[in-house]
């Protein structure tokens, strides 16, 4: 690459992370940014080196392109992929694409969901979440190192990285306990950095409308309450909180749904906020469900769910989650 090029790419660079700018007048800050710049340049280079083996169809930017290349290449090597089509979606966090498969899955399209760097590291308040959660290394199996440990406690830059991997983990791994379970979810294939593959749902190319967007008559509006209540259990049967469940994370397919988006799942066992993360998500799904004609309590339904798998409803939250300035979370706190 000449130094025009360099050039171009971190003029890119730039416009594709503006909202991670930093003041030019710290010095730290522009070292930090003169490191960044510095990575994803060496990003892009690997990836050019890597498109000699691995073309795809969809048309993509440059930066874009570079992370394409770089999260989907191992992927396209053992055969889970062919060839990515096209953008299905994007977002702060993620982004689908609409691939076709390698030898490895026998279907007519798969799914790729790929991460934006650093988009999981900056979650608000993630600990919440994390609380009684071993993290995860790529392959999926617990860390074990301390200097792994460590690095997550420390929020080291190779410790934002091993956390950001915990994640994604977290994510292809409840997904396959969820499928083997019989939950409505997308069939998960296979994971490599900061990419899953998974199973595409769509009817042909056009991907599944999320539920938010879909107006349901009353008989089939009560009928999938009643699917994602059976979801729920499914998942309160193999320890696990979805986090974040509402109508933007169900879609909605030829009268189903699939329940998607599972990185901030959280083990009811070990974290003192699981019942009241439980409980809104129970009322993010009555709240779009009332909208449709189905009358619902979020919290008598959340409680039948709760209690039958064994769980006490406790309010108790560790003080680190509390808002001093929300006068729900100072009366939780005058409690104690």
């Amino acid at each position: 690459m000449n130094g025009k090029q360099l050039q171009e790419y971190f003029d890119q660079l730039d416009d594709a992370h503006g909202d991670e700018s930093v003041s030019s007048g710290k010095r730290t800050a522009r070292k930090r940014e003169s490191s960044r710049k510095e990575r994803e340049a060496r990003l892009f280079i690997r990836a050019q080196e890597v498109s000699r083996e691995f073309r795809f169809t969809y048309k993509a930017a440059r930066f874009e392109e570079a992370w394409l290349l770089d999260s989907l290449a191992q992927l396209a090597d053992h055969q889970w992929i062919a060839d990515v089509l096209r953008k299905v979606k994007g977002g702060k966090e993620a982004s689908l694409y609409l691939c076709k498969p390698g030898g490895a899955v026998k279907s007519d399209y798969v799914a790729a969901k790929i991460y934006r760097p650093r988009a999981l590291r900056n979650l608000k308040r993630d600990a919440e979440y994390r609380v009684g959660r071993v993290d995860l290394d790529a392959d999926g199996t617990a860390l074990w190192k301390e200097a792994d440990k460590n690095a997550i406690a420390k929020r080291t830059s190779y410790g934002e990285e091993v956390r950001h991997q915990s994640w994604i983990a977290y994510e292809f791994a409840t997904m396959e306990l969820l499928s083997a379970a019989g939950a409505d979810v997308p069939i998960p294939y296979a994971m490599e950095k900061n990419a899953i593959v998974m199973e595409f749902i769509g009817d042909g190319l056009q991907p599944a409308p999320m539920l938010n967007a879909v107006n349901l008559g009353h008989a089939e509006a009560r009928r999938l309450f009643d699917r994602i209540v059976h979801n729920v259990d499914i998942m309160l049967s193999q320890d696990r909180i979805h986090g974040d469940l509402s109508a933007y994370n169900i879609l909605y397919l030829n009268g189903g749904i699939k329940l998607i988006d599972f990185p901030q799942v959280v083990l009811p066992q070990g974290n003192p906020s699981a019942w009241r993360i439980f409980l809104r998500d129970m009322t993010r799904v009555c709240d779009y469900f009332s909208t449709q004609g189905v009358h619902c309590d979020a919290y008598k339904t959340a409680a039948d769910l709760w209690t039958a798998r064994g769980h006490r409803i406790v309010e108790k939250v560790h003080p680190r989650f509390l808002d001093p300035e929300n006068p729900a979370d100072r009366k939780m706190w005058d409690k104690r």
